[in-house]
């Protein structure tokens, strides 16, 4: 079936070209039924009309249907934009958002719907976006975490979102990052270890998880590879292996020698 022949309203209801407002925009190749149309229920064929035609985005900023005022608030006149803010339906608002300046979209920063304020936190900076670390959705959270400055990530090492925490970790300056090396989440913990310098890593040398062991296996210093011989997990033990060979090194430390580097708590010596 071709979709001209399928083409709904908002209600469900056959468009009729004969029938609307905007018919002599068919001659200038400007809508077409199934494919660009104002009164299409399809989100992609409302776009490419108001695309065609901003000037009439307007008209719809009270339309009924709200995936319709949410289209029309993206092409309206800018002035006519701020009222949308208040709009019922979360999707007209975030759009509202979206074209708005800071300033005026800082009071939605507390709106109900996390996809609002996400849209508020992609616009606000300086202490507005360090006040939106307190949001209590993570997806709010983690957008975050990834626009502040990055000394100032501290204020999220310890935040309650594993997610959250992970992108702390790939962003936070490196002199704060062995901070989170004991961090409850493996995840959080594969972040540092994929960031801390190689001479660091012995601090993570008997983590619990096999992949934090393997990441640090394949990164740490080649002094510090035969502290993975005797390995728990044969991945990491085939790990630090291969390296040694790569580098030209014999496998021969003495279990002794491991010990000293070791200590019994499985704390690496001379890390602090």
């Amino acid at each position: 079936m071709d979709a001209a022949d399928d083409a709904r309203n908002w209600l469900g209801q056959p468009i009729h070209c004969n029938q609307c407002v905007h018919k002599a925009l068919l001659a200038e190749d400007r809508c077409r039924k199934g494919y660009s149309c104002a009164h299409d229920r399809v989100i992609k064929h409302m776009d490419r009309f108001f695309r065609a035609s901003p000037q009439l985005a307007d008209a719809y900023l009270h339309h009924p249907y709200f995936e319709l005022r949410a289209v029309a608030v993206k092409y309206a006149s800018l002035f006519r934009v701020a009222p949308m803010l208040s709009d019922s339906e979360p999707e007209v608002r975030t759009m509202a958002v979206s074209r708005l300046p800071r300033e005026r979209v800082k009071p939605l920063a507390n709106d109900p719907d996390r996809r609002v304020r996400i849209g508020v936190a992609m616009k606000m900076d300086g202490k507005d976006l360090i006040a939106m670390l307190g949001d209590a959705d993570p997806f709010v959270r983690g957008v975050v975490v990834r626009r502040i400055a990055p000394d100032l990530l501290v204020m999220a090492m310890r935040d309650r979102d594993p997610a959250v925490r992970r992108w702390v970790a790939r962003r936070i300056p490196a002199g704060r990052l062995f901070d989170m090396r004991t961090d409850a989440d493996p995840m959080v913990r594969m972040e540092v270890a994929e960031r801390l310098p190689p001479a660091r890593l012995a601090a993570l040398v008997n983590d619990p998880d096999l992949r934090v062991r393997f990441t640090v296996a394949e990164r740490i210093d080649p002094d510090s590879l035969p502290l993975f011989l005797s390995d728990a997990d044969p991945i990491v033990r085939d790990m630090a292996r291969l390296r040694m060979r790569e580098l030209g090194l014999t496998p021969s430390l003495h279990q002794a020698d491991i010990n000293d580097r070791v200590g019994g708590d499985g704390a690496p010596r001379g890390i602090h």
